[in-house]
Formats: C-alpha cells, structure tokens, sequence
C-alpha cells in the first residue's frame, strides 16, 4: 500500500490526527495493534479543554459531545475538612472545560473514520518502522499471518510510551525525563449518581481522593494507594469507606455507593522525551510525554500535539511550507513541558508522600492555603486547567 502518511496506533491522537487530514485531502492509514473492541474497552479520562473541544468540531466529531457532554465551569479542591470552590469561568473570563468520556470520544472518531471510509488496519502486529531518515520512509507489518508494507511520505507515532515509534529512534539522539511517584490512584467505576456535579480534588492525611464523572448516571472515584497494592486488596465496602474518610463530612454524607463495573489501579508517571521528531518520523501524545493524571493534561497534551503536526502537514501539502514539520518538535515541547509542570505541581500539593519528612509535608498544607489566599495565584490554576493557547 501507499500513504500520504502512515499513523501508529488507533487511540484518540491517531484517530483524530487522521481524520483531520482527510478533511483536508491528505491520505493516512490507521495501523493498530489491537482490535477495535479492545480500544474501546480502555477506560480514561474524559476533562476536555476548550481548544481540544474545539479541535474535535473541526473535526466534524462534535455534535455528540456537545449534546451529551458536561460543561463545567469550575471544580472543588477539599482540605481540612471544608470545600473551597475554583471558579473556572470567573477566573479566566469565561472560559469552561467539558466533561466526554474519552471511551465515547473514541467511539466517535471511529464513526468518523468509517463515514469518510477512512483506513483504519486493526490487528497489525510486528509493526516496524524503515528508512526515517530518508526521503521515502514505509512500515511493514504482520496481518493475519501475512506480511504487509506501507509506503508513506511521513510516519506519525501514536502508539503510547511503550509503542514501537519511539524506540525507533536511535538511543543516542534521544533524551528522555522521567519521575514515577511511589503511589498509584485505585479507581472505582459504578452506576450512581455523582456525589457532587463539579469535580471534587481532596487533599487529606490518609492520602489524595478525586471524585469524578462520566454522566448523571455514570461516577468515577479514586483514592490514592501504595504501589504494593492491588486489586484484589480493595472490596468495594473498603474502596468507599476509605473514600468517605477522605473527603469533608458533608460530602461522604451524601455519597451514594454502588457495585463498581471496572476497579483498576493506575502508577503516576511523568516522562518526557526530547526530540519528538527523527527525521520522517513525528512522534505525539503518549509516545512522547506521559503525566500523572492531576489536573487532566495527558489527552489535552495530545490535543495540542495533534493541532500542531496537523497545521504543519497541511502547510506542507497545501504551501509547500516545510516550516511547521521543521519547528514542530520544539513547539510541541514548549507546550508539553507546561503541561508536565502543572501536573507536577497539582499532584504534590495534592498528595501525601510515604517518605516526606515533617517539613515536606508542611509544604503542601502551605501551598493549598496560599493559593485560598491569593485571586493571582487561583488565576493561574484556572489558566492552566481550562488550558493554555495550542
């Protein structure tokens, strides 16, 4: 086969970096190395900023997420027993973040994709990326026992932090960053009402909790764990009433409870690698910058990676213009590492640290009552969490 550009990996950047080219005239393939239910099974994060929001409507992927989505206009961070509420429109001049599973997003894209017969290869396995740094790069793959190759003017690497995009670059022109956190979020799905219709960030001695949404229907709990931990360890009575214990009296009042549909346990991560480019192969979202989940930048971060290797792409197409693919990797960088700093910065004031000495922990409870005491600096939060300009 022949490609404009050749896609690694069918989650949300992939899709979406697909579907917007095709939009514009630019062919892709879609290579993805599970099956199309196994993508769609994957249960995230769904806090969408206004510019990736905005990104999926060019798209032409937007009306359900607007009809079924959650505008929010603020959330609540919990400590010392009280709720202090973080005025995202006020703040900001009237800016929101949406709430849209990002399973349904997913769900969405792929209809996109099938609407415009858009070429998404499921199943391909032993994907291999040849001749990056020539002027005509291709991949090959095993489907269905058989070999294939795609030939392609740029690959495209979507394939998360342990796809094969990344590790096609030579060890000795990339640069990684990395920090894993000694604890994870165990996370708890079930079908009840949301204790509280804006997201609740609590701060607590016995650890960090987040209680979260999907629908009117639909919540998504969490509660920080040792790494040692693990499902098995967590019924769902104990899951909810260490949750209750975390969150202020009159919130745990009005939890309602219910059997969970999915429990999982997640490690916090941050890693970064530099360059994101290596000669045809661009590198975006997961394959390049992983966050912890504070503060929602790991989808939007790919958002923003996707906007910008879409504008140059087009430009390349369209004006001739190499500028965009050349100045790509620092632009994306510029962004990614803005993300990685408010999510660090979230999930140390946020959370208790097993080994922080008495001073360290002081820190946090110091940083949580600045920010109550100080509009400039619950601006900046709001800034950051509606998301800064792609």
């Amino acid at each position: 086969m022949r490609t404009q550009v050749g896609i690694i990996g069918g989650g949300p950047s992939g899709l979406l970096l697909s579907q917007l080219l095709h939009l514009q005239g630019i062919d892709t393939v879609v290579l993805e190395r599970r099956s199309r239910d196994y993508v769609l099974g994957r249960i995230r994060a769904g806090v969408l900023e206004q510019g990736f929001a905005s990104l999926l409507r060019e798209a032409q992927v937007g009306e359900r997420m607007d009809r079924e989505g959650q505008v929010h206009e603020g959330f609540f961070i919990a400590h010392g027993g009280a709720k202090h509420r973080i005025d995202l429109t006020t703040l900001t001049g009237g800016k929101s973040v949406l709430v849209y599973g990002q399973t349904e997003l997913t769900r969405d894209l792929y209809e996109a994709r099938d609407r415009l017969d858009g070429i998404v290869i499921h199943n391909a396995e032993e994907v291999r990326l040849h001749d990056l740094g020539s002027a005509h790069p291709y991949l090959t793959y095993e489907l269905g026992g058989n070999s294939a190759r795609l030939d392609c003017d740029f690959i495209v690497g979507c394939d998360g932090s342990h796809g094969v995009s990344r590790q096609a670059i030579p060890k000795e022109r990339l640069r990684t960053f990395e920090r894993i956190f000694p604890f994870g979020w165990l996370g708890v799905l079930t079908h009840t009402p949301p204790v509280s219709p804006e997201l609740i960030y609590a701060a607590h001695e016995r650890g960090f909790a987040l209680c979260s949404l999907r629908s009117a229907t639909l919540s998504r709990y969490y509660v920080q764990v040792p790494l040692t931990d693990s499902v098995a360890d967590w019924s769902d009575e104990r899951f909810f009433d260490e949750l209750k214990k975390r969150l202020p009296p009159e919130v745990a009042a009005g939890l309602i409870t219910g059997p969970s549909i999915e429990k999982s346990i997640a490690p916090l991560r941050s890693f970064v690698a530099e360059p994101m480019r290596y000669g045809r192969l661009f590198l975006a979202g997961d394959a390049a910058h992983i966050v912890p989940p504070t503060g929602a930048r790991g989808l939007n971060t790919a958002g923003s990676d996707v906007h910008y290797l879409y504008e140059a792409l087009v430009d390349h197409y369209r004006k001739n213009d190499d500028s965009g693919l050349e100045g790509y990797s620092n632009r994306a960088l510029a962004r990614v590492w803005k993300g990685q700093r408010f999510s660090w910065w979230m999930t140390t004031m946020l959370h208790r640290f097993p080994d922080a000495s008495p001073y360290e922990q002081r820190l946090p409870e110091t940083e949580l009552a600045y920010l109550f005491s100080s509009q400039h600096a619950l601006a900046s939060l709001a800034e950051n969490y509606v998301g800064l300009p792609f």
